[in-house]
């Protein structure tokens, strides 16, 4: 229905073959897109080479929190790719301790670094993608439910997710007229490494499953698939957007 022939991608995120971030790239590749990837650390480069090596797919480590991390990323993707025609951030984080408690007994520092890690660091990433993207492109980062309505557990996420969509409302007007595209995908739970830290996770899969009109769970591959028609030519005429797949719970929860 659609393809990625000829474009090149950059997918920020791949902690295991469970990501979304690893979903998207295997994705990609099928459509026929080359792309570079990332994970966080050395720690996490043991477990995601032998992903990226089977598929022969290029991997970098980078750390959002690292000063230059971004510039030094995109420098060696561009040396390998030439050009961007799509970037997916598939990044969220915060402290345990903030995490699990009230998002009113939150810390500064904790509420500070999960807003850097996982919202604004979108931004950045987008100010150093975008002058590499000069027919224009797609930004896309994940989003969930708990943006707009109070999901229990979901805590510090909920307003960093808010702030991570309203974001992409700005960003698309900022990078439209460089024909930029920014959406947020919103998937139901599933069950990656990042939500395996938030408490009562298997309820919640469990209730979303049984809720939503389709009754079941999203699919990773669901996940990737509207990810990547977001950055084909198919969806020119989107930008600014949260779009759900999750079986439709948004409609009911």
């Amino acid at each position: 229905m659609f393809n990625l022939n000829g474009k090149k991608g950059l997918i920020l995120g791949v902690a295991n073959d469970q990501s979304i971030a690893w979903g998207c790239a295997l994705m990609a590749k099928k459509l026929g897109a080359e792309v570079v990837v990332t994970c966080l650390n050395e720690k996490a480069k043991a477990h995601v080479e032998p992903l990226t090596q089977s598929e022969h797919i290029t991997l970098e480590v980078c750390n959002v929190e690292d000063p230059g991390a971004f510039e030094l990323l995109v420098e060696r993707s561009i040396k390998l790719l030439g050009t961007i025609d799509f970037v997916i951030h598939s990044i969220a984080w915060a402290p345990l301790e903030d995490l699990h408690g009230r998002v009113i007994d939150s810390s500064s520092s904790g509420f500070s670094r999960a807003m850097e890690v996982s919202c604004h660091s979108f931004a950045t990433l987008a100010k150093t993608c975008a002058p590499f993207m000069p027919s224009g492109g797609v930004m896309i980062t994940m989003s969930y439910l708990g943006a707009e309505h109070a999901v229990p557990h979901y805590g510090l996420m909920g307003p960093v997710k808010a702030a991570l969509e309203s974001l992409v409302r700005y960003m698309s007007v900022e990078l439209g007229p460089k024909k930029i595209r920014v959406h947020a995908v919103s998937p139901g739970p599933i069950l990656t490494r990042a939500a395996s830290g938030i408490e009562g996770f298997d309820t919640l899969m469990k209730t979303s499953a049984e809720k939503s009109p389709l009754g079941r769970p999203v699919r990773l591959d669901e996940i990737a698939s509207l990810s990547l028609f977001l950055c084909s030519d198919g969806a020119s005429g989107m930008t600014g957007q949260t779009i759900y797949v999750d079986g439709g719970f948004h409609a009911v929860g």
